[in-house]
Formats: structure tokens, C-alpha cells, sequence
């Protein structure tokens, strides 16, 4: 695990201890940003949910973003975000947070974020929860042209009946999906 581009190239990040995290593997995280493309991430603002070792944030503030706001309930990944960011030298923009995500979601009172990334839990149906929450107010959590991304087992996909976001790409890599959503009536 490392990260792939950017001010802090190179650099190899910490895992949470344990098992209760599933990070991005590289060459998932290295096509997420190539999908992205390179205009996109400078000046950006993310909030990474589940954040685990914080390496999708941490990319992203490599990679030039101005904000990153690192959420997870777990002490272990706070402690693990907080040593990859020192170790990367990026904490400058980034901003962590050991809080549930829902209730983080539903007091959110600043300014809406380019990049929501979601890889929860995987098989509890979370990444459901959240996107249906997402999609009652979603110019309050997302700009404009933002972004919500979900990282899940292929397996755990299902179709949803969602008003305000719509599907805007959707790509599998071995046994990880990457699902971007975007403000827009489904089609």
C-alpha cells in the first residue's frame, strides 16, 4: 500500500491493525484516479467515509486537493490515518474525524464536497444506507458537478431506486467495484 502520484509518490502507508478493514488495492486506487483524470483533484474537496487507513484521502491530497475530511468510528483507523498523514507529510488540508457516519451526514453544516468516497463495511448493506441519505438532499453533501463514490464487493451491488443521484460510471476490478454517482434524475 503506497501512494501512487503526487507530492508524496512513493510513499508506503501503515494498515489498520487487525482485520476489520479492507483497503483499496493500488492498481484499484491508481484507475480510480486515472477515471477521475488530472484536472479534477486539484483544489478539490473530499470527505472520505469509513476512511480505514485514509489512503483514498491521502492520494487525494498528494494528488492536489484542498480539503480532505477523513471520518471512520473505529480509534484504530483514526490512530492510522493520523500516522499515514504524518508519514506523507499531508496534513496540512486534512481534517479527522472518529464520529459515525450517518450522524456526521445528517449535521453536516458545511459547504458541500466534489468527492464523497464510501467503502463501508462490506455485506451490511451500508453503502445503501448511505447513498439513500445522500440522495434526499443531495446538493447539500455534494457540489454541482460532485461525485459519490462507492467501493463495494461486486456481490453486494444492487440496484437502487434513487430520485435525485443517477449512475455515472460503474467499473469492476477483480472482486472490488467502483460505483460514481452524480446529481441527476436516473435514467
Amino acid at each position: 500500500m503506497r501512494v501512487i502520484s503526487g507530492k508524496a509518490r512513493g510513499r508506503k502507508l501503515k494498515m489498520v491493525p487487525g482485520d476489520t478493514t479492507r483497503p483499496i488495492m493500488d492498481r484499484v486506487k491508481e484507475n480510480l484516479f486515472n477515471l477521475l483524470g488530472p484536472d479534477f483533484v486539484p483544489g478539490s474537496r473530499w470527505l472520505d467515509l469509513f476512511a480505514g487507513t485514509g489512503q483514498v484521502g491521502i492520494e487525494a491530497l498528494s494528488r492536489g486537493a484542498a480539503e480532505v475530511v477523513f471520518l471512520d468510528t473505529a480509534r484504530a483507523a483514526i490512530h492510522t490515518i493520523h500516522d499515514n498523514l504524518q508519514h506523507t507529510q499531508l496534513s496540512d488540508g486534512a481534517k479527522v474525524i472518529q464520529a459515525d457516519a450517518f450522524a456526521y451526514l445528517r449535521e453536516l453544516r458545511q459547504p458541500p464536497f466534489d468527492v464523497i468516497y464510501i467503502a463501508p463495511p462490506q455485506y451490511k448493506g451500508v453503502w445503501v444506507a448511505v447513498m439513500e441519505l445522500l440522495d434526499t438532499r443531495p446538493g447539500q453533501f455534494l457540489t454541482p458537478d460532485g461525485l459519490a463514490i462507492v467501493q463495494i464487493d461486486p456481490r453486494e451491488y444492487e440496484a437502487l431506486a434513487l430520485k435525485r443521484l443517477a449512475i455515472y460510471d460503474e467499473r469492476r476490478y477483480g472482486n472490488t467495484a467502483l460505483i460514481f454517482y452524480e446529481q441527476g434524475a436516473p435514467a
